[in-house]
């Protein structure tokens, strides 16, 4: 909670639910990577938040952008980023968004099998391309399954018909888990990683860049490294793998830049319990699963809480939304805890809401509207 936000809540009181972004908190993140880690090239993750002012703001600091789909093409190009400065990093595209991307300058793409390559030969003659590897996610809060990626074997055969496409194989990507929280995870992927560009030399390609995905954490419940201690293992591990020869590299932060940057003031609708013989209070919110709160699918994202009576004695609570849907249950099993004098009609405050909030919140489930936001 910055003292911009917390100002804006209390001048304003804007209808729940909503989250306030304060863009100097994003700002002031993308420094500190730039500070950190020079040597690498800032590509935003436009889906964790694509709020045109944090595009527009980005854009002017020069940031480049890892774009998934047509509209945040459009999205990106509108705020002033050249084509140049998007990545299309989905490796699920649409021939037809190809060739939209190609047609538009865009001249960078990922992929990872042949069918990919495929369209991208056909669509974007001549681009630069990079496969990406198949990673197991070890210590992240939000694992990426086995969804996207490929066996470092199979990303060989594959850089290599991509030459043969006419395609420029460029370089190799991974992601090692959202909010991951094992340093030692960018150390595995990127000795993955200089293991397929030793492969790809021997069959006559030299790779030129690494796509170091995303990862860098925002603050919830648990206490994180800063961004110093990431950039340090970051570089550890491409100075241990590549030695002086260290190629191009691309860092794809989402929730590292502007997770930390947003709060969702929600309002209590509803305090009930189920039986007499128990403690726990059902507290229900006036945001859920389908209103933006999407991550904490699992219990995986857990969130600070705050409200007004914080410092009151505390008692066992199970947070649910406010949806006909039984599946619209925040946190049942992570332990939450929150004032006994906790009344209906006071607010909460859920605090590192920037990312993955407004981009997740459905557009009219159960008549509900889609999470307001404001940026300031």
């Amino acid at each position: 909670m910055t003292a911009k936000i917390a100002r804006f809540l209390e001048d304003v009181r804007p209808p729940t639910p909503c989250v306030v972004v304060d863009l100097d908190v994003i700002r002031d993140n993308y420094q500190g990577l730039r500070r950190w880690l020079p040597l690498a090239q800032v590509f935003y993750a436009v889906k964790a938040n694509p709020a045109p002012e944090i595009i527009r703001m980005l854009a002017g600091m020069d940031s480049n952008f890892d774009v998934a789909s047509r509209p945040e093409i459009e999205l990106c190009l509108a705020a002033g980023a050249s084509p140049d400065r998007l990545s299309f990093g989905n490796t699920i595209k649409k021939k037809s968004d190809i060739a939209f991307a190609y047609d538009r300058g865009v001249r960078l793409f990922a992929f990872d099998c042949e069918a990919e390559l495929d369209k991208l030969a056909e669509a974007a003659p001549g681009s630069r391309v990079f496969c990406r590897l198949l990673m197991t996610c070890d210590g992240a809060e939000w694992p990426l399954s086995r969804k996207f990626g490929c066996e470092i074997d199979m990303a060989r055969d594959l850089l290599v018909a991509a030459r043969d496409r006419g395609l420029e194989p460029y370089g190799v990507s991974f992601h090692v888990g959202s909010q991951q929280t094992d340093l030692q995870q960018w150390d595995v992927a990127v000795g993955k990683t200089a293991m397929l560009f030793t492969a790809l030399n021997k069959a006559g390609i030299e790779l030129k860049m690494v796509n170091l995905g995303g990862g860098l954490p925002a603050r919830y419940r648990t206490d994180v490294p800063g961004i110093d201690r990431y950039a340090d293992a970051i570089m550890h591990a491409m100075t241990r793998h590549f030695g002086n020869n260290i190629p191009a590299m691309i860092i794809e932060p989402g929730r590292g830049l502007v997770g930390d940057a947003g709060v969702l003031e929600a309002e209590v609708v509803l305090i009930s319990k189920k039986s007499y013989r128990e403690d726990v209070r059902w507290v229900y919110l006036d945001v859920g699963k389908f209103g933006g709160l999407a991550e904490t699918m699992d219990e995986a994202i857990k969130y600070r809480i705050e409200t007004d009576r914080d410092g009151e004695p505390v008692g066992p609570v199970v947070l649910a939304g406010p949806t006909c849907d039984s599946a619209d249950i925040l946190y049942e099993k992570a332990g939450y805890r929150m004032p006994l004098a906790l009344a209906v009609g006071d607010r909460v405050r859920i605090l590192a809401t920037g990312a993955y909030t407004t981009s997740y919140s459905a557009v009219n489930f159960n008549g509900f509207e889609p999470l307001k936001a404001y940026f300031i």
